[in-house]
């Protein structure tokens, strides 16, 4: 009996082709009519569109939501990196850079090029399809100004690369030959907007294609998971880049790797769309656990403040500035709020006293404050 190559069960990965001294592996396109027969991705897709939406409903209840975005980025942007091999941690990723140790100064750029390569294609998204050229775009962004900026920002590769090992004699995984990416990537395009798949099975699909063409020189595992967060924004499912799926792949690094490579070996599509499917039902309920925290320390904070008196305004301007960045000194406070240096140094002393604010340092000059019960909010 002829198996059905547009089911899941029945996916055909691709070849391995032999190219000089090595083999690479050549995809099957994958923008089909995709069906399944297995009752639990049914369930499994089901709850993770209702948390999916239930985690977009906080994003439009959250007053200001936006200002917590930018933690939400920051995190993203760190642990995507982190999963590539850089070494910052996530209060590294939001000091500025003269605060940063000389040594992690490359890597700490690396994450601060994710967030504006975030930022910038959630904007473009309001004049530019999610495409190809789209992708690029933000690779470039992505890639500016640090190590991989030598390796075709914004261009596919137009040479081999490879996964693992020191060549491609000892490599893990060698995708397509450089010839075979534009197809390649043309096909992963249509199927974004096939509206015959449902969207998680969509971008489940794709993710794993995308990095199995691999189609930058660096750069694809962070663009393949960004991809993600785009596609959500850019079909609606979520109105704000509130959900985002590396934290729970550098928690689950090792399954995570193995469950693409095993679809390429095993033809084990099945078996990658269920990890995604709890990625997202485990993500999107920790992020609407992150939404409920967030509004009960606003709610606290807004108590706090009223003690003020007087400086309740300036307490106001200053908590919300820390929403957005919460490690500051005293001579942004002041250029923030437009305060001299000792009031700013007092409104500073109000925050430690209300327990909102905990000096870093240790120093008696060029001292650094942290929010902490904001920060642990998104570390936990």
């Amino acid at each position: 009996m002829a198996t059905d190559p547009t089911k899941l069960e029945s996916f055909d990965s691709g070849t391995f082709k032999e190219q000089y001294e090595y083999e690479s592996f050549s995809p099957n396109p994958i923008n089909h009519t995709w069906t399944w027969d297995d009752a639990k991705v049914n369930t499994m897709l089901e709850t993770a569109t209702r948390k999916l939406g239930e985690l977009n409903a906080f994003s439009l209840i959250v007053p200001d939501v936006d200002t917590f975005i930018r933690m939400h980025v920051v995190k993203e942007a760190n642990t995507s990196s982190r999963i590539e091999g850089t070494q910052t941690n996530m209060d590294e990723a939001l000091l500025k850079e003269e605060d940063v140790a000389p040594q992690k100064r490359d890597d700490w750029q690396e994450v601060q090029n994710y967030v504006e390569a975030m930022n910038t294609a959630i904007e473009e998204l309001e004049e530019l399809p999610l495409s190809t050229r789209l992708l690029r775009n933000t690779h470039a962004t992505l890639m500016q100004g640090v190590r991989g900026e030598h390796k075709l920002p914004g261009q596919f590769r137009d040479s081999q690369n490879w996964i693992g090992g020191s060549s491609l004699n000892d490599a893990i995984y060698i995708p397509p030959h450089q010839n075979e990416v534009p197809d390649l990537m043309s096909d992963l395009e249509k199927i974004l907007y096939n509206d015959s798949v449902p969207h998680l099975i969509r971008i489940a699909i794709a993710h794993y294609q995308f990095e199995t063409i691999h189609p930058f020189l660096d750069g694809n595992g962070r663009i393949g998971r960004l991809m993600i967060t785009l596609y959500f924004v850019s079909t609606g499912l979520l109105n704000k880049p509130t959900l985002y799926l590396s934290d729970f792949f550098e928690r689950n690094k090792a399954a995570y790797y193995d469950a693409l490579m095993y679809v390429r070996t095993n033809n084990n599509m099945l078996h990658w769309v269920k990890f995604f499917l709890n990625a997202v039902i485990e993500t999107a309920e920790k992020g609407k656990q992150t939404f409920n925290q967030i509004l009960e320390l606003r709610n606290d904070i807004n108590g706090k403040l009223l003690s003020l008196g007087q400086r309740a305004e300036n307490g106001n301007k200053l908590i919300n500035y820390l929403f957005q960045q919460p490690f500051v000194n005293v001579n942004e406070v002041s250029e923030y709020l437009d305060v001299s240096t000792p009031t700013a140094n007092r409104l500073i002393n109000d925050f430690e006293e209300l327990g909102l604010l905990k000096e870093t340092t240790g120093y008696e000059r060029n001292r650094i404050f942290f929010f902490d019960r904001y920060y642990n909010i998104f570390r936990e």
